[in-house]
């Protein structure tokens, strides 16, 4: 099978790359799915925790963090560099408590 060869780059040209990617590619590698599934999984995890010390919004909390624990476990799997991974667990670990607390104060439905 052939490999494709890296993007030709004349002499003096910088390669842009957006920072939150560079921060999460401490490789050096792209990882797009990855990268995408941690912003995911963090914004889930932070609508569960902002959400579930209203007892109104017990749905919401309750949704976004099943949601985010269902794409946290998966996310970890994909991961592939330490600092997705640290955002991985932090985020997984907000989504938990927001789901947890969400049922405590009515449940997904």
């Amino acid at each position: 099978m052939a490999q494709s060869a890296p993007p030709v780059r004349a002499a003096g040209q910088a390669v842009r790359q957006n920072p939150l990617a560079a921060l999460f590619n401490t490789d050096g590698k792209p990882h797009p799915l990855e990268n995408t599934l941690t912003a995911v999984t963090a914004v889930l995890g932070v609508i569960a925790i902002a959400t579930c010390a209203f007892h109104g919004l017990h749905m919401l909390a309750s949704w976004s963090g099943l949601a985010g624990v269902v794409t946290a476990a998966f996310a970890q799997y994909r991961s592939a560099t330490t600092a997705e991974r640290f955002v991985i667990v932090v985020a997984g670990g907000a989504a938990a408590v927001g789901l947890g607390i969400g049922l405590a104060h009515g449940g997904l439905i």
